[in-house]
This record gives C-alpha cells, structure tokens and sequence, in this order.
C-alpha cells in the first residue's frame, strides 16, 4: 500500500502562486509515475502532471505549460507541485497520485482506480 498525504493548498489572486506538497510513503515497489490531477466541481478528474521514476522527463497538460513544475525530492518522498501565474480557471480539488504506467502521458489516460489516491486539497484562485 502507498500512503499519499498532500499540503499547500490555499487562496490565491490571479497571477500569484502556490506550491504544493505531496508526502509518499508505504510499500511504492507497485508504481513507477508520480504525478498531480484536479477535479473541477461537476466533472471528471484530471491529469496535470507527472513525473516517473528513474529521472525521466516530466509531462504536462497543455493548458499548465510553462506555468507549473513538478519537481521530486527523494530524500523526502516528497513530491512538489509549483504553480505559478495562476488564472482563475485553475481553481480545483487537486489530488496527488502514485501509479504504474508506460509513460507520463498514457498514465492519465488510464484507469484512475489503479492508483493511489492522497484526500486532496483544494486551490482556489480569485480575478
């Protein structure tokens, strides 16, 4: 099992930034992706961002480019999300996820009951 606790969620004005935090432990042999999603209110949860094992590239959404980083510290387990230049369309339930998948891209388009799943914390952003 893998535990995933996430941090640094908030209110923010449009064009500021956030950075959020996701705490992994437990048995993680199972996955080989890290990587953030949001849920706006009504629809589906989405991909944002990840990152797989091993120092490979990260992948974004296009909508996020050039905007948002994920970054992984190992020595922590932790995995970062910095969003900058926030628009008020970023407003959402942002989730930390572990999984197993070929690559950062396929790994959203699979099922999202595979992986593991932190409570969530919520972004909103304000024009």
């Amino acid at each position: 099992q893998v535990q995933l606790m996430e941090s640094g969620g908030g209110s923010v004005q449009a064009g500021g930034s956030l950075k959020l935090s996701c705490a992994v432990s437990g048995n993680t042999d199972s996955t080989n992706i890290l990587g953030w999603f949001r849920q706006f209110p009504g629809k589906e949860r989405e991909g944002v961002a990840s990152i797989p094992s091993g120092g490979r590239t990260p992948y974004y959404v296009d909508s996020v480019k050039g905007r948002f980083t994920i970054s992984q510290d190992d020595a922590k387990n932790t995995v970062y999300l910095q969003m900058n230049s926030l628009k008020p369309e970023d407003t959402a339930m942002y989730y930390c996820a572990a999984g197993l998948g070929l690559n950062g891209r396929t790994w959203f388009e699979q099922d999202p009951t595979t992986n593991y799943w932190g409570q969530g914390t919520q972004v909103t952003v304000s024009s």
